[in-house]
């Protein structure tokens, strides 16, 4: 199969997500659907690419949860192809712009994103145990052009990605739009905070996926 202009054809295992391995190799079901309607947690985002916009074949992706949607699929391709019918694994031809990232030894943002952590703001009051708060609308870029970075985003642009991991557990990567050079009509970063950054150098600041996580670099 050869994708069209724009598009992306992949293959999805859609049991790929309800697994969990230990790390002696145990593996166990997770039965992800079950009283939960947050689709980040419960739909596949791992794929497999067959064609389209340049990306190698058999390259490992992430796609966002809603492109596993009847509306993509490409039905009937098990039987046209001789394959065993009710496989977990289906076909779908995807816009490229719904594919984050690629794997290649670490996972690599596609054209288009970048990757972050959030930005917390510590507790300095005098009681223990109180969590770091996050600061809305502020990333810490670790990819791409302001790599290093704290930058400032339109609203809700902090978008994680949850994820099946190379070692069978879950993983996430915060994702968020960035087109270098282009004035691009879905850009989501609006300035670069070099006050916030000067911070974070200074360890008064911390970044990370949650508070608990949440460290300085310093």
């Amino acid at each position: 199969m050869k994708a069209v202009e724009g598009k992306v054809i992949i293959s999805v295992d859609h049991e790929s997500k309800n697994s969990y391995t230990f790390e002696g190799g145990l593996k166990i079901r997770l039965e992800r659907n079950w009283n939960n309607l947050n689709k980040r947690e419960t739909h596949p985002v791992n794929a497999i690419v067959i064609d389209g916009d340049g990306l190698k074949e058999g390259s490992e992706i992430l796609i966002h949860p809603n492109m596993t949607h009847d509306s993509y699929k490409i039905n009937n391709y098990a039987s046209l192809s001789g394959e065993i019918e009710g496989s977990d694994i289906k076909y779908y031809s995807v816009p490229v712009e719904q594919c984050y990232a690629w794997f290649d030894e670490e996972w690599k943002p596609l054209k288009g994103f970048d990757f972050a952590l959030r930005v917390f703001r510590p507790y300095d009051g005098l009681l223990d145990g109180i969590e770091p708060k996050v600061m809305p609308d502020i990333l810490y870029a670790t990819t791409g052009e302001f790599k290093g970075k704290i930058v400032h985003t339109l609203k809700s642009c902090d978008y994680e990605i949850i994820f099946q991991g190379r070692q069978g557990r879950e993983e996430s990567i915060i994702r968020f739009r960035h087109f270098p050079g282009e004035d691009h009509e879905r850009e989501e970063v609006i300035a670069v905070r070099e006050d916030l950054t000067e911070l974070l150098n200074k360890g008064k600041l911390l970044v990370g996926l949650t508070p608990i996580s949440a460290k300085t670099i310093v």
